[in-house]
């Protein structure tokens, strides 16, 4: 039998009972820092991940862009570990190293042998309390990251198009501001900055620690124990909560650049998961996003690409966890010989048709099957798992709250999705945005070709 039919079927066969979890343990240490481990005995691989409660989102005006800078900073060294250093001894024991940074959260991780986590959490511990940050290193890395956002917004069409979304998209929510920064700061940014934000937010008991894979959770609290544990809590910067005002009307805008097709992005403002138990409408949004964008039969990508011709490709995408507020997205860019506008009516027509005659029980079943598949082949995945967890900790849910998720997706009804389509997407909480292609000179061209998408 074919594998991706065996696994559709296999989805099928668990779309009546939420998909098994596997235990996960918890310790918070005295100093605050959480541990949580995920037991996978498949084979003898460890995940570490450390991640930090701090991201874009907790910057001030004039100086964004300093989380993922003090990220690129902590592969700088400390006294014990020299600059360069770490990711050579992760490598030296076979292992990978890299780390990333959100909106609303930094987070560092090494996968290696079962053996070598002992040496992961060695070297992790000691950069969280001993980084050496220079003047001279700070210097030089800045300019790394001015290039890598030239390179990966300012050069890149699609990515400068949303970022000057989300800037008109939110009126008060810092989401209005880019992870990697806005230009004008990135230049007056100094290595003071990185170090008032190291001493603000890199503690342990503003991190989770998560351990997945071929380990015994007691062993894991225990090394947690070692090296983590003395490392002592401080007072955590003063933190703002943030809430962003209804919109009141459609926004618009245009944004130029060289590219070689226009493309349009609809964004329109939704809630996220707050109470996993209590709430349902962003379940019923990640629900409606499957249906109109899950695969090839779904509604947008069969009315608008394959029978009406409309658009080339097509989407609509959710992220129901956050810190913040979310958006639910429909992107898209028009046939040849079709506009922008043409596309935007279609979309509107499409959601128009949801909201007068609701979704079929297919649909329903179909987005349903895809869920439940979709965590059968994460857990095919040891890294993936510890992100997981990692994510939910770091917004606040807690890992706890994953069973609870799958069981509340496979309860949506199709009332719901029509009930969220309808409050959700419409124009008051619309912002648009075109991009207008203009023409690609030389060296547009090398800049985009060499755009990179590794995150450090």
């Amino acid at each position: 039998m074919h594998s991706r039919l065996l696994k559709y079927l296999l989805a099928l066969a668990l779309i009546s009972v939420a998909p098994v979890q596997a235990e996960v343990f918890e310790k918070t240490l005295s100093n605050g820092l959480k541990v949580v481990v995920k037991e996978d005995h498949r084979a003898p691989v460890v995940v570490q991940q450390v991640w930090y409660r701090a991201g874009s989102m907790d910057e001030r005006t004039g100086t964004t862009g300093v989380a993922h800078v003090l990220e690129h900073m902590m592969f700088k060294g400390t006294k014990a570990v020299p600059a360069g250093e770490f990711s050579r001894r992760i490598a030296a024991a076979g292992g990978r190293e890299n780390a990333f940074t959100s909106s609303d959260y930094t987070a560092y991780f090494q996968q290696l042998h079962k053996s070598r986590l002992p040496l992961a959490m060695q070297l992790e511990s000691d950069r969280m309390r001993n980084l050496q940050l220079s003047d001279k290193e700070f210097g030089k890395e800045i300019k790394v990251v001015m290039e890598e956002r030239r390179m990966r917004t300012d050069d890149e069409p699609h990515s400068l198009l949303y970022e000057k979304l989300m800037a008109a998209a939110y009126q008060e929510h810092p989401y209005q501001h880019p992870v990697i920064g806005w230009m004008n700061d990135l230049l007056t940014l100094s290595a003071a900055d990185a170090r008032a934000w190291y001493a603000s937010w890199y503690a342990p008991n503003n991190a989770t620690l998560v351990v997945a894979g071929d380990v015994k959770a007691d062993e894991v609290f225990k090394l947690a124990q070692k090296y983590y544990g003395p490392i002592p809590a401080h007072k955590l910067s003063a933190r703002k909560e943030f809430s962003e005002p209804p919109q009141v009307g459609i926004k618009r805008m245009v944004v130029k650049a060289p590219a070689e097709l226009p493309y349009l992005v609809m964004a329109y403002h939704a809630p996220v998961l707050r109470d996993p138990e209590k709430d349902w409408k962003p379940y019923a949004l990640e629900v409606l996003a499957g249906i109109l964008d899950g695969n090839e039969s779904a509604r947008l990508n069969k009315v608008l690409v394959r029978e009406q011709l409309l658009a080339s490709e097509v989407g609509a995408g959710y992220d129901s966890t956050a810190r913040g507020p979310s958006m639910f997205v429909l992107d898209g860019t028009p046939s040849e010989g079709r506009s922008v506008a043409d596309l935007e009516a279609g979309l509107r027509a499409q959601i128009s048709q949801l909201v007068k005659d609701g979704v079929s029980e297919d649909e329903l079943k179909r987005v349903k099957a895809q869920v439940t598949a979709s965590e059968v082949y994460k857990r095919d995945s040891v890294f993936y798992q510890a992100m997981q967890i990692g994510q939910l900790e770091s917004i606040g849910l807690g890992s706890k709250a994953i069973p609870l998720m799958l069981q509340k997706l496979q309860a949506v009804t199709a009332q719901q999705v029509q009930d969220v389509a309808r409050e959700f997407l419409q124009d008051d909480n619309l912002s648009i945005a075109v991009l207008d292609p203009q023409p690609i000179s030389g060296e547009h061209k090398h800049a985009s070709h060499g755009a990179s998408s590794h995150v450090r």
